[in-house]
């Protein structure tokens, strides 16, 4: 009896990360402090290993994936990428 409630305890903790997305219009982005603000005044900040889409620029609409981390908040941000409106 004790086993099922321990592999049940064992998976909760065992959780993967699980990814998540956000989206919006870009209408502010810094490329050297590696900052953007989308138009519903959130701030992202990103590392170097996150993959962007190219010259992207105030007025683009995108799509941020990054790692949920539950109670803190997020982790990484993996990608941040153009999407056609």
């Amino acid at each position: 009896m004790r086993l099922p409630l321990l592999a049940l305890a064992l998976a909760t903790f065992a959780a993967p990360a699980i990814a998540d997305e956000t989206s919006g219009t870009i209408i502010a982005y810094d490329r050297v402090d590696r900052i953007i603000v989308l138009d519903d005044k959130t701030i992202w900040t990103f590392g170097e290993k996150t993959e962007l889409s190219p010259d992207l620029s105030a007025g683009d609409a995108v799509k941020i994936i990054y790692t949920g981390a539950a109670d803190s908040g997020i982790g990484p941000i993996a990608s941040i990428l153009r999407v056609n409106e």
